[in-house]
C-alpha cells in the first residue's frame, strides 16, 4: 500500500494517517454506488465522486446561446455522438459523448442539449424518437445546440475514472494507497482535462472542457467502540464481497462492496485494527478511574442470538460485551465514560467463576452465523453469542480464560456443604491444595487431591456427585462420592478452577499476569 499523510507520530506507528480505497456502497436495498472510503486514525469516512467545471474562461470556452455544428456521417453510418435524456426523463435531449473525428466536432461539449437536427424540432421529444430522427439525417447533419453547464457534472460520471482528482486544500492530485485504489497518480497544479484517452480510451478527447474532480464526504463513523460486521442486521445471512461499519452514535457506511476477496480481507483487518487500537487505547483511560482489581482487560463486540416466541428463527442484536475484573458485563452500549458504568441502563453482569465458556461446533449451529459460544450462568439465563472471525472468538476465548485465572487466584478458595458416607462435611476447592474434604470438627482431612489428580466426573443431576482421582505415586484409581444441595454451584466453580490451573500454566500465558 502506498502511504498518504505520513506516519502517526502517536499511538502506532505501522498505522498509517490516511488510507483512501475504491469500493462501491449501497443501503442494502438499491444498486451500489461508486464510493470512495477514506480510513484514519479515528474516523471512517464515506465519500462520493463529485465533477467540477472550471470557472474561468480559457477552459470554459462554450458560448452561452444558440449554435450550430455541421456534422458528416461516416462511413459506417455512424454520426460520431452519444446521446441522454428525453420527454420521459424529464430532460432534453443530451450529447453525452463524442467520439467523431470531424475538425467541426472539437465544437461540441458533453452536456450540449440538441435542439434541433436539420430544421427538426427536438423540444418534448422521447430518447428514441430523438434517435431516429439523428438516424434519418443524412450525411450531412446541421445541429442546432444549447450548452447546459448544470448537466455535465452528471454526464461525466461515466468518464470518471479519467478525469486526475483535484484537492482544493492542497492543489495536487491525491494518490490512492488503499486496498482498491487505481495505480498512479497526477500533479499539475491545475488538472487537464484527460488529453491522453478519448471517450473510448483511444486516441485525442474531445467534447470536455477542463474539470476538476474531488470526493465529497457524505457519511463519517467514528471508530472508536465500533464494529464491522458482514450480516445483514439482526439476521444470520452472511453478506457475500461486502460488509458494514456501524459507530456506536448510530452511523453507518451502508453496504460496502468489493468483489476482491483479498482486498476485503484487507479491508476487514485494517478497519479491525482502527478499531482494536482505539478499543484498547479508551480501556486504559477507562482503568485510570477503577482499583487495580477491578481492571478491564478486555472489550468487544458480539452478536446474540434472541429466539422469540412469535418466530421460529434466532434474532441477532448487537451486544457489548467487557471482562472486568471478576465479572462479565453485557451491554447494549458500550460506556465510555465511568460514569456510564453505574449511571447508564443497567447492564447483565455475572462473575467469571459462575459462568462457563463454551465454543460451540459447527455442527450445533442454530442457524447460520459462524464462530459462535455460549456463556452458561449458574442460577440465571445463558448467552448465544457469536463474533465476526474465527481470530476476534480465539482471542475472546484467550482473554476468559486469563480473567477465571486472575479471578479464582484472588479467591483463593470456595466451600460447600456435603454429605460424605453418611456424615456432614466440607469440601473446598483450593487454589493451592486442589480437592479438600474435611469432616465438620476435623482439623485433619479425609483427603485431598491436586486439581491435575482428576481424571473426570459424573453426577445424576441432582446432588450425587462423584470424583474419578488417580493416585500420584501409585497411579490407581480412586472414586470419591458427595452430595451436595448446591451441585450446579459446586460443577461451576469447579470448571472455573480447572480452567484457571490449565490457564496458569500456559506459557503464552503467564507473562501478562505481571
Amino acid at each position: 500500500m502506498k502511504m498518504v499523510g505520513g506516519d502517526r507520530k502517536d499511538r502506532h506507528s505501522n498505522l498509517r494517517k490516511f488510507h483512501y480505497g475504491l469500493v462501491s456502497v449501497s443501503d442494502g436495498k438499491s444498486r451500489p454506488l461508486p464510493s470512495r472510503l477514506k480510513l484514519c486514525s479515528d474516523y471512517l469516512v464515506l465519500q462520493r465522486e463529485e465533477f467540477h467545471i472550471w470557472d474561468d474562461e480559457t477552459s470554459y470556452p462554450v458560448e452561452s446561446g444558440l449554435r450550430e455544428i455541421v456534422l458528416q456521417r461516416s462511413k459506417d453510418g455512424n454520426l460520431g455522438i452519444s446521446i441522454k435524456g428525453g420527454l420521459e426523463h424529464n430532460l432534453p435531449i443530451l450529447i453525452s459523448r463524442v467520439s467523431s473525428t470531424e475538425e467541426s466536432a472539437r465544437d461540441i461539449y458533453i452536456g450540449d442539449a440538441i435542439v434541433k437536427v436539420n430544421e427538426t424540432s427536438l423540444s418534448n421529444m422521447t430518447h428514441q424518437d430523438a434517435l431516429t430522427i439523428l438516424q434519418d439525417a443524412g450525411n450531412t447533419v446541421r445541429l442546432t445546440l444549447k450548452h447546459y453547464k448544470a448537466t455535465t457534472p452528471f454526464l461525466l460520471k461515466q468518464f470518471g475514472r479519467f478525469i486526475p482528482e483535484y484537492d482544493e486544500s492542497n492543489p495536487i492530485c491525491l494518490e490512492q494507497d488503499l486496498p482498491g485504489a487505481s495505480a498512479g497518480g497526477h500533479h499539475s497544479q491545475i488538472p487537464e482535462s484527460p488529453c491522453s484517452v478519448s471517450s473510448d480510451s483511444s486516441g485525442t478527447w474531445i467534447g470536455i472542457s477542463r474539470v476538476k474532480k474531488n470526493w465529497t464526504d457524505v457519511v463519517k463513523v467514528p471508530l472508536l467502540m465500533a464494529y464491522t460486521t458482514r450480516y445483514i442486521f439482526g439476521t444470520d445471512k452472511l453478506r457475500p464481497s461486502s460488509f458494514e461499519v456501524r459507530g456506536m452514535d448510530g452511523s453507518s457506511t451502508g453496504v460496502v462492496h468489493n468483489t476482491d476477496p483479498s482486498l476485503l480481507t484487507q479491508w476487514l483487518k485494517l478497519i479491525g485494527d482502527y478499531i482494536s487500537l482505539l478499543n484498547s487505547y479508551q480501556a486504559t483511560k477507562l482503568n485510570r478511574s477503577f482499583p487495580v482489581e477491578n481492571q478491564i482487560s478486555y472489550m468487544t463486540w458480539v452478536a446474540e442470538g434472541i429466539l422469540s416466541k412469535d418466530q421460529a428463527w434466532q434474532n441477532w442484536k448487537p451486544r457489548f460485551l467487557v471482562l472486568k475484573g471478576s465479572e462479565i458485563f453485557v451491554f447494549e452500549k458500550g460506556p465510555l465514560t465511568p460514569e456510564e458504568w453505574s449511571q447508564g441502563p443497567p447492564p447483565i453482569k455475572y462473575k467469571v467463576f459462575e459462568a462457563m465458556f463454551r465454543v460451540i461446533k459447527e455442527s450445533e449451529y442454530v442457524d447460520e452465523r459462524q464462530h459462535c459460544f455460549l456463556i452458561q450462568t449458574f442460577g440465571q439465563q445463558s448467552h448465544y453469542l457469536s463474533v465476526e472471525t474465527r481470530q476476534e472468538l480465539l482471542r475472546l476465548e484467550s482473554a476468559w480464560h486469563r480473567a477465571v485465572c486472575l479471578a479464582i487466584s484472588q479467591l483463593g478458595a470456595k466451600t460447600f456443604h456435603v454429605v460424605y458416607k453418611n456424615k456432614p462435611s466440607a469440601l473446598s476447592l483450593d487454589w493451592e491444595e486442589g480437592f479438600v474434604l474435611k469432616g465438620f470438627h476435623s482439623a485433619t482431612p479425609e483427603w485431598s487431591f491436586q486439581f491435575s489428580q482428576l481424571k473426570g466426573s459424573s453426577d445424576d443431576g441432582n446432588a450425587t456427585l462423584k470424583l474419578h482421582f488417580h493416585r500420584q505415586m501409585s497411579k490407581d484409581a480412586v472414586t470419591e462420592e458427595v452430595i451436595c444441595p448446591k451441585l450446579q454451584e459446586l460443577l461451576f466453580f469447579m470448571h472455573s478452577f480447572l480452567t484457571a490451573k490449565v490457564a496458569s500454566l500456559d506459557p503464552a500465558f503467564l507473562p501478562n499476569r505481571h
